[in-house]
């Protein structure tokens, strides 16, 4: 079977055969005829499966024919990313060369002018980011109401990312007689409550169970110590398991962060791209990537499902993810079009919990990868003030914390039980009474004559200590 075969017009296949491709994929082969008979459409397709091309052809058949008008567009694919956005952008621009189709791109982090302007001139298909689209919509830049074809693309990344009331709402500024296409790679209750809400009698294809990973791709669970080594870990597999492009996944962005400055330190050629980077710097990273000028780069989840860079060998998960779909949409940026890779997953003691969630969804036990020399690793001094472990501090600072004994280094010195120079005191009994203190009070002249009263007449001189007059 060939794109000809599958309804797809001359100038189409054309463009089609121009990019390599002469054969559709499963899914493809499946969708392309039922969008091009106007049905509705759910499709559960793992990523790399080509199912972008599965709704972008067939769509630019059905555009061919009929007229833009301003501010109205005529056909809308909701991305939750905008490389995603960008990503369906550029593959309208190969295939509808041959066709006269304006399109615009709306997405977060450029300037609205341009958007507008497009709008205005009208638009055969818009392709959007929610939350860029619901923002021009409340400005009034927008209108709806002639959108007859509408695509929900990753339609399980967009509920992890809570856009389904963003995208309820679109929904129901739409014709109520419109083709509605929804894409998936998993089907949870939420999207299937959203797809029974707003498609009707849809045509359901699932060219893989959900969740399922790509058979082209070896996995590996790589055991290490503790999260403190993964680095050494992941630097080893960087070096000997013949790398030359890689994805490296982590959880939080300061992590992407901090592991692409270290392996740039390692004299890794290595970059980065997450959520806190801005449209222009995240997309010129991602050039960087694709033109070769970089082979290794390190991401947040923004760039784990749908992006399509050819030629990826690896994917590494430097952090196993918390939800076990992330690992599927991963993994899944190597491997593709019916090329092979491979993808590792650096295992902590805490990250068994969630490996274990994976191998469940995933159906299987991913193979484990032991390191040459051993599965756990040392973590090279520096890298953490938790280095050194408690045993291994110098003895002396031990010795200093002991209870002291007998000095024998100094035999000069006595013990105290035996030293003698002191005689011993007599029982309390026998003790002669303390003499009276000194009176520090001066004593005045009725005090004088009181005490002579009661010790005698007093016939002497008056001492001069008393400091008091004779007379």
């Amino acid at each position: 079977m060939n794109f000809a075969d599958l309804g797809l017009s001359e100038e189409l296949v054309q463009a089609v055969t121009a990019k390599g491709y002469d054969t559709p994929t499963p899914i493809q082969a499946q969708a392309i005829p039922s969008v091009l008979m106007m049905r509705d459409l759910i499709a559960i397709a793992q990523t790399g499966t080509g199912k972008t091309a599965s709704f972008v052809l067939p769509m630019i058949d059905i555009l061919a024919h009929g007229r833009r008008r301003a501010m109205m567009p005529r056909s809308l694919i909701l991305e939750p990313t905008r490389e995603l956005a960008a990503q369906v952008a550029e593959n309208f621009e190969a295939y509808g060369k041959n066709h006269d189709l304006k399109m615009a791109l709306l997405i977060g982090g450029v300037q609205m002018g341009d958007q507008v302007k497009a709008l205005n001139e009208g638009v055969d298909v818009l392709i959007a980011t929610p939350g860029r689209l619901m923002d021009l919509f409340e400005r009034g830049k927008i209108l709806l109401t002639g959108c007859d074809l509408l695509v929900i693309d990753e339609a399980d990344r967009m509920l992890d990312m809570g856009f389904i009331p963003d995208i309820e709402t679109i929904c129901s500024k739409l014709p109520a007689t419109r083709q509605t296409l929804l894409f998936s790679a998993t089907m949870p209750p939420p999207i299937k409550k959203l797809a029974d809400k707003f498609l009707s009698n849809p045509k359901y294809i699932e060219v893989a169970r959900p969740a399922s990973t790509n058979t082209q791709i070896v996995q590996f669970k790589v055991p290490v110590a503790s999260s403190r080594v993964k680095r050494d870990a992941l630097r080893e597999l960087l070096r000997t398991d013949n790398v030359t492009t890689a994805m490296i996944f982590c959880n939080r962005k300061t992590t992407v962060r901090e592991l692409a400055k270290s392996l740039k330190a390692s004299g890794f050629s290595a970059g980065e791209i997450h959520g806190d980077m801005d449209q222009s710097a995240r997309i010129a990273e991602l050039d960087r990537f694709k033109d070769g000028t970089i082979n290794i780069l390190c991401c947040s989840d923004v760039a784990a499902r749908g992006l399509d860079v050819k030629g990826v060998s690896h994917v590494f998960n430097f952090d196993t993810p918390w939800h076990p779909d992330d690992y599927v949409h991963r993994v899944g940026r190597t491997g593709r079009a019916g090329a092979t890779g491979r993808a590792f997953t650096l295992i902590a003691p805490e990250d068994q919990e969630a490996i274990e969630n994976v191998e469940k969804l995933t159906g299987g036990k991913l193979t484990v990868y032991e390191l040459g020399g051993g599965t756990k690793a040392e973590a090279p001094r520096g890298e953490s003030r938790d280095e050194a472990p408690r045993e291994d501090k110098p003895r002396r600072e031990r010795a200093a914390r002991k209870p002291r004994e007998v000095d024998e280094a100094r035999p000069e010195r006595a013990p105290r039980e035996v030293v003698e120079a002191r005689p011993e005191r007599a029982p309390r009994s026998e003790r002669s009474p303390k003499p009276e203190p000194r009176r520090e009070k001066r004593a005045t002249s009725a005090q004088i004559k009181d005490d002579a009263g009661e010790l005698g007449e007093w016939n002497g001189p008056v001492p001069g200590f008393l400091g008091v007059s004779a007379l």
